[in-house]
């Protein structure tokens, strides 16, 4: 607990609770620093949830009790502003919302202080060409989703102007936070548990994709460019894309699933290379990787171009193609790479680096309200 918030009742609000991504791993760091703050979000399923997240103190909102959750949560997104909204938030002086949604659009008073941790703004509602899946589909579906998506941006707009302080997680965020909430951000990358991901000496011949498999992650690319090449590629995840996929790859490429976090760390010690073919806003895999001190092969665009160095932790490939893919991996094979020095530059995204820029960004806007 830091010292400047000891006497305080805190809490967090975050989308939802039903694995353990980046964006939980930030909540998770949020709790070391404020423990006993209890977590706000729209639903919980702890199918997939680790031990230590079930012993957070989660309150849910309504959503939690509408039928057949699990199957169709992502039918329910339009009500999730008016799960943030009927939270009551009166009794607390800091509220801390992990936002890529919703959460940022909860109700504090004059005597609270809202802080968002924004990982983006709602992505398919203001980059809605990332969202793939009504192409192709009928004139009414379409009608229909644009409407719902002009609705969320006039709330998510609306919402924004909630929050008293914005800390984004790249400076690509921010650059998003400026151009479609028109505020200011400080820009406070998320914790890596570099520590994790320890160097391994021996590789194995294999290119290595962790990933969900939807769309906006570009996984398609990687698998039409490794069955050009030739070259073994190892997929790691899963998601409704995988049949698809799996559908369109060569022999030399493997789906493994889901990999727990136990076996995670040498899958990617041992790859060759990571690939890394989406745009995204940060981005924590390739960290983990270069932790290991395995270079990135990935798309130069986003979140990447704050963790990567072109030609010393890694490469980019500039075009959203197959193509330009194939290119970069053929540049890889005539290049080597320091994996000590890999891992030290990965070493700058650390757990403890986030928790004291977070706890002294906190403590500076708290004293700017007295």
């Amino acid at each position: 607990m830091i010292k400047d918030t000891k006497d305080l009742k805190i809490a967090i609000a975050h989308e939802w609770l039903t694995t353990l991504g980046g964006s939980e791993r930030v909540v998770a760091a949020l709790l070391d620093l404020y423990p006993g703050a209890p977590v706000y979000t729209t639903f919980l399923s702890s199918r997939n949830l680790p031990p230590e997240m079930l012993s957070w103190d989660v309150r849910t909102s309504f959503v939690q009790k509408l039928p057949f959750l699990r199957r169709i949560s992502q039918k329910y997104v339009p009500l999730f502003p008016l799960a943030f909204e009927s939270f009551d938030f009166s009794s607390y002086d800091l509220v801390i919302s992990s936002s890529s949604a919703c959460a940022k659009g909860i109700l504090t008073g004059p005597a609270t202080t809202h802080i968002c941790y924004c990982h983006s703004p709602l992505r398919y509602a203001w980059e809605p060409w990332l969202d793939t899946r009504f192409q192709g589909a009928n004139k009414v579906l379409k009608a229909g989703n644009d409407v719902l998506l002009h609705y969320l941006r006039l709330w998510d707009r609306l919402a924004a102007d909630r929050v008293d302080y914005f800390i984004a997680n790249s400076r690509n965020v921010a650059a998003k936070i400026g151009k479609y909430y028109r505020r200011d951000a400080a820009v406070i990358n998320p914790p890596v548990d570099v520590e994790a991901f320890p160097a391994v000496k021996e590789t194995e011949d294999y290119f290595l994709v962790v990933s969900r498999l939807v769309p906006y992650k570009r996984v398609e690319l990687a698998v039409e460019a490794f069955n050009r090449l030739g070259l073994p590629l190892k997929i790691a995840g899963d998601g409704p894309g995988r049949e698809r996929l799996q559908a369109a790859a060569g022999p030399g490429i493997e789906f493994l699933g889901y990999v727990s976090e136990a076996e995670l760390p040498g899958l990617i010690g041992r790859a060759r290379a990571l690939v890394f073919p989406g745009e995204e806003d940060f981005g924590m895999v390739p960290v983990e990787a270069m932790a290991a001190g395995r270079p990135v092969i990935g798309f130069g665009r986003g979140g990447l171009l704050e963790t990567v160095v072109d030609g010393e932790t890694g490469l980019f490939f500039r075009e959203p193609a197959a193509a330009s893919l194939v290119k970069a991996v053929q540049r890889f094979e005539g290049m080597s790479f320091d994996a000590a020095r890999i891992s030290k530059h990965a070493a700058r995204f650390s757990r403890e680096r986030f928790q004291r820029e977070i706890a002294e960004f906190v403590t500076a806007k708290l004293a700017e309200k007295k």
